[in-house]
């Protein structure tokens, strides 16, 4: 396929970086392509930001067959522009694809064409401290069709955005309710895929969570609802003595890449970070028996979030005194430091767009 490309006649003023919230901005370009039975994945595109025509028939606003993904480009203090692990982003779209019965995509020729759009709008990339160009590949069903099957049609798009901290209070414990009210996924469904289907389905028991004044959820098993699985928009881990513990995944858990990175990371210094099935029950027991050092989750929104209170039930803890635990502050520096250049990558998670 040949990558045709198309400038935008107007640009829009580039926002000052100290100032970015997140995911409110969106750059002047992005990319575009499409699928049919008979072309196959075909006429991609770099041209200007604008809206997606669409009829009120299409298929994605009626059976959600929809899938996304999440990852960042970073600026460096020498003024490098690098993804990490983009790579395993979309080899996790695909997985996705898979899941939701759309057709997968050439791997290697979308993310040379994301370096190409991240070169185009590199003066998106902000660089004050925290700040990065948050990137959304998202695929949706484009037949005009109402009934439920897959669909024959699709577009892939790629949108870019500069953002902020994920958290407006920067890196500080959050809250998090555990509910055994409702559920979000479960096994042999699509709790494994990135599909909008998982976010719809944890809205309201988020908006219960923020009533009570608690930032997510965290989610328990949707069979005997006492195993922990994950956070509305993290991997969560547990440090137990002098190990870690997260959730093993199950098919109804996202594989996170922030995720896997804590596992390596955390491997590579000696400490033991077992993947196994955990429930609330052990959490709760951990604590009142002094052996729950720490919580935190995973993501690339927020990299690393610590937790500094967890409610389930009548019974609410303090994780850490509330403070950000030793664990999770290493790991969201060594994190850090790797996708911004200020430690060497030792793991080969970095591919860089534009060298300075």
């Amino acid at each position: 396929m040949q990558l045709t490309i198309k400038k935008a006649d107007k640009f829009k003023p580039v926002p000052d970086s100290s100032a970015l919230s997140f995911g409110t901005i969106f750059t002047d370009h992005m990319f575009n392509m499409d699928y049919s039975p008979e072309k196959g994945w075909h006429n991609p595109r770099i041209e200007p930001y604008m809206p997606i025509m669409m009829e009120p028939s299409t298929m994605v606003l009626h059976y959600g067959q929809a899938i996304f993904e999440g990852l960042k480009a970073y600026r460096t203090d020498n003024g490098s522009i690098q993804l990490f692990r983009p790579k395993d982003n979309f080899k996790r779209l695909n997985h996705s694809c898979r899941l939701l019965c759309i057709p997968e995509v050439d791997e290697k020729f979308i993310l040379d064409s994301l370096k190409q759009l991240i070169a185009i709008e590199k003066k998106w990339v902000p660089d004050a401290p925290g700040t990065s160009l948050y990137i959304r590949p998202t695929i949706i069903a484009m037949d005009p069709f109402l009934g439920v099957r897959a669909s024959h049609t699709y577009r892939l798009f790629i949108i870019l955005s500069p953002v902020g901290a994920y958290y407006s209070a920067g890196f500080n414990p959050v809250k998090i309710l555990v509910t055994k009210d409702h559920v979000r996924a479960v096994r042999g469904g699509l709790g494994e895929a990135k599909t909008p289907a998982n976010y719809a389905a944890s809205l309201y028991a988020g908006e219960v969570a923020h009533k009570q004044g608690y930032t997510q959820v965290l989610w328990l098993d949707g069979v005997e609802q006492k195993y922990i699985e994950e956070v509305g928009s993290m991997n969560i881990f547990f440090v137990v003595n002098d190990e870690i513990i997260t959730p093993a995944l199950n098919g109804s858990i996202l594989s996170g890449i922030t995720r896997d990175s804590v596992i390596a990371l955390s491997g590579s210094w000696g400490i033991n970070a077992l993947e196994r099935r955990i429930s609330i029950d052990e959490v709760m027991d951990a604590h009142f028996s002094g052996k729950l050092k720490e919580v935190f989750g995973s993501g690339t929104a927020a990299v690393i979030s610590p937790v500094g209170e967890l409610k389930y039930g009548d019974k609410i803890i303090a994780v850490s005194d509330g403070q950000v635990g030793p664990i999770a502050n290493k790991l969201f520096k060594a994190l850090t430091d790797i996708q911004y250049g200020k430690e060497k990558d030792t793991m080969g998670w970095i591919e860089q767009v534009i060298t300075s």
